[in-house]
């Protein structure tokens, strides 16, 4: 079966954007630094993101992905024709888009977004997550974690710190 791998970074109150959004307060002193993402994505098959994940990355401007990337929505028609044959959507489940991807040969996907990373872990499966907080209080924004129905157990694997502060720990899912 394919594995559901999480790469994301929170502010120390736990929040991934501020409610509009916005991700400026990512820019800290120092966050340029190498915290692991590019040995992260050369181990993922591709990308599967939410609607709004995706319309956040497409104000970037240059689509920063080399990798093949699937965006669940159910709203979402077409992507901009500069992403064609790099985007595809899908409006299945998460179960349902794992198998899909796994039919296709992939072994590891990065799941991105607050809401999809919490409709993962409902269906067991995320089998891996490294969070990263930034050193700032954002107040109020959009949570990392949605709320569960259940407990989803955690096994520390490592913590990592930063001289720009930011601290990184990775964590298995239990089954």
């Amino acid at each position: 079966m394919i594995e559901g791998h999480v790469f994301i970074a929170t502010s120390m109150d736990g929040f991934i954007a501020r409610k509009d959004g916005a991700l400026d307060w990512l820019d800290v002193p120092g966050a340029d630094e190498d915290h692991g993402y590019d040995t992260f994505m050369a181990d993922m098959d591709g990308l599967i993101m939410g609607r709004g994940t995706f319309e956040t990355v497409l104000g970037f401007g240059d689509w920063p992905y080399e990798k093949p990337v699937v965006v669940m929505s159910r709203s979402l028609e077409t992507v901009p024709s500069a992403l064609d044959g790099k985007v595809r959507l899908v409006s299945q489940s998460p179960r349902e888009v794992m198998n899909t991807l796994a039919d296709e040969g992939w072994r590891r996907a990065y799941v991105d977004g607050g809401a999809l990373i919490t409709s993962f872990l409902e269906g067991g499966l995320i089998t891996r997550m490294t969070i990263t907080r930034i050193p700032v209080l954002i107040g109020s924004g959009l949570p990392l974690f949605g709320t569960l129905p259940n407990d989803i157990a955690l096994q520390h694997v490592a913590t990592r710190s930063f001289a720009s502060g930011l601290v990184q720990s990775t964590y298995h899912v239990l089954p």
